[in-house]
């Protein structure tokens, strides 16, 4: 045990070192960084200004799609300023309250981001297998209940996590080689047991974005059961057609995730930056292309954008 374990003393600020092994490449790296955060902000902003504003858009889809580009704005904000401000200004310190606000603000929004993409999956299978039925079941009492619970239970499981790192005494290194915080990253520096925060982080994991993930699964396959007992190709192709991008959304906001899960468990020898990086990319890459995806593959998005860009040309 160190010294500072016998003492008592418990570190409240932490620093972080941004990618480690590429500190002389930062200013070059804060480059995509910022790039990335600037698309994600004009186009989630521009996404929820034209579904708020446009009364043509009242679908619940379109509120879904609203609810997700709200949660990019705040999971991008999160992260993107704190590690500009290392690249930039080496302003790596952070307090332990700081470093927990954050913490908490990513992992819940990145599970409520999870319960989001639940819901439009729903919303498709409802729209594609009960479309006569499509505006009376899911109407805007049933909307705004499940956005609560969408919202709700991200904060109700992750609220603990608070009091699981306040009760934990950081007497050990206080240097952090990421550029934001998270549970795990930080608990370790703990000189407690963290077994609790172990497992308590894996069981809403598997209960939450697992199951996530294994409803989205089934959802889809009714939505092909359904599809494929469809008579004309044409219409197959069509109705597929309006699920493109929020499968497109889903593997874009799981498949870094999952890549990154595999990399820590079996590439024991990639260098540490390549797992700071893949941790990034998990955090830019939805923010940044989901307001692109859809802007593509909708063409009422088309619709409502277009004159906002070529209104002086008429």
């Amino acid at each position: 045990m160190t010294a500072l374990n016998h003492t008592g003393v418990s570190h409240t600020v932490f620093h972080l070192l941004g990618i480690p092994g590429l500190e002389d490449q930062h200013l070059w790296i804060s480059i995509p960084f910022f790039i990335s955060y600037v698309i994600a902000l004009l186009g989630s902003s521009l996404l929820i200004f034209i579904i708020l504003t446009k009364r043509s858009l009242p679908e619940p889809m379109y509120l879904f799609l609203c609810m997700l580009a709200g949660a990019d704005l705040v999971l991008s904000t999160c992260t993107v300023p704190q590690a500009l401000a290392i690249f930039w200004f080496r302003a790596g310190d952070i307090s332990l309250d700081r470093c927990i606000t954050q913490l908490f603000f990513i992992h819940s929004t990145f599970m409520s981001e999870s319960g989001i993409l639940l819901v439009m999956a729903f919303d498709h299978y409802i729209a594609i297998c009960y479309p006569l039925r499509y505006t009376t079941i899911l109407t805007h009492t049933l909307i705004g209940k499940i956005s609560v619970t969408v919202f709700f239970r991200s904060f109700c499981t992750l609220f603990p996590i608070i009091f699981l790192l306040k009760r934990l005494t950081f007497c050990q290194n206080n240097i952090i080689p990421h550029t934001f915080c998270e549970h795990i990253g930080l608990a370790k520096y703990a000189c407690n047991d963290i077994r609790v925060n172990i497992w308590y982080g894996f069981c809403i994991l598997m209960l939450t974005v697992v199951l996530d993930v294994v409803l989205i699964f089934v959802s889809y396959v009714l939505i092909l059961c359904a599809v494929f007992r469809i008579p004309s190709q044409d219409a197959r192709h069509k109705t597929l057609n309006t699920c493109g991008s929020h499968i497109c959304v889903i593997i874009f906001f799981y498949g870094p995730g999952i890549f990154t899960i595999l990399t820590q468990r079996f590439g024991r020898h990639i260098p540490p930056h390549i797992h700071i990086l893949l941790a990034n990319v998990c955090m830019l890459a939805p923010p940044m292309l989901n307001p692109i995806i859809y802007g593509i593959k909708t063409k009422q998005i088309q619709e409502q954008v277009a004159p906002l860009f070529f209104m002086k040309q008429k």
